[in-house]
């Protein structure tokens, strides 16, 4: 049965969202059918100068199959 998990994070924080997807996989030994990914395009930070820029959204989902 093929099933989504999503995880979200900022792109200042890639790493720890590597390790985290990569600890997943261990942890549930699924089998990974496809990983997308996604980043938001950055944005002005509220109350910052027009040059500085905040972090970006960064979406990835995996698909996966489990046994039924």
């Amino acid at each position: 049965m093929q099933q989504v998990k999503i995880f979200k994070s900022v792109e200042g924080e890639l790493g720890a969202l590597e390790e985290t997807i990569n600890g997943w996989v261990r942890e549930s030994g699924a089998r990974i059918v496809s990983i997308t990914g996604n980043i938001a395009p950055q944005t002005v930070a509220p109350g910052t100068a027009m040059n500085t820029f905040s972090d970006s959204d960064v979406l990835i989902i995996v698909l996966y199959e489990t046994e039924a």
